[in-house]
């Protein structure tokens, strides 16, 4: 049998998180059906689960890959640009509406929660690290303890993917945002 080169794994890896995403979006994580999700990738279940695991392993992926991308932004420009892209762009973001069916699989599935925690580690300790720096370089208020402000960070994201997934207005969400941001800056004089 012919090895199959390490580029067109990676390439079929791609094509299998694309479909799945709005899979997710669209019916949740638990309608997110196995049938469901091959005719979103239009692969046979066992080209899919030759990739990963389980449903839990493809969605698990989907999470390290925008939390990737995320924890990307979040370093360069600050969480609130990430929030600030996601007013923008809201279809790419949009099977984070899952995130309301994660929470109830957080609280009863031990192992599921323990993967969630590693995967939102990532997007923590980024935007920790740009919230030091930004309080060493004196625009961050120093009033309030680093790992409060980030606490603070991702409740507002929170708030704000489920704003998005439960298609409320986000006409103020800027000017939210713009509240938000001059609330951990440092003050001026």
């Amino acid at each position: 049998m012919p090895k199959v080169s390490d580029d067109r794994l990676g390439a079929r890896r791609r094509e299998i998180l694309d479909g799945p995403r709005h899979c997710f979006a669209e019916y949740g994580y638990d309608g997110a059906t196995v049938k469901r999700l091959e005719e979103a990738t239009a692969l046979s279940r066992g080209a899919i689960f030759h990739h990963f695991k389980d449903k839990e392993a493809l969605f698990l992926a989907l999470a390290r890959e925008d939390a990737e991308r995320m924890a990307d932004v979040a370093a360069q420009e600050g969480l609130v640009q990430v929030m600030r892209d996601m007013l923008a762009r809201p279809k790419d973001f949009e099977w984070l509406g899952t995130r309301l069916e994660i929470v109830r699989k957080i609280r009863s599935d031990p192992a599921f929660a323990e993967a969630w925690a590693a995967h939102s580690a990532d997007l923590e300790a980024v935007t920790l690290a740009r919230l030091e720096r930004k309080r060493e370089d004196g625009s961050l208020r120093k009033d309030v303890p680093t790992e409060v402000l980030v606490t603070y960070l991702d409740v507002v994201l929170d708030g704000l993917i489920t704003r998005l997934a439960t298609g409320q207005s986000t006409d103020d969400l800027h000017a939210v945002l713009d509240m938000v941001e001059a609330s951990v800056r440092a003050p001026i004089g």
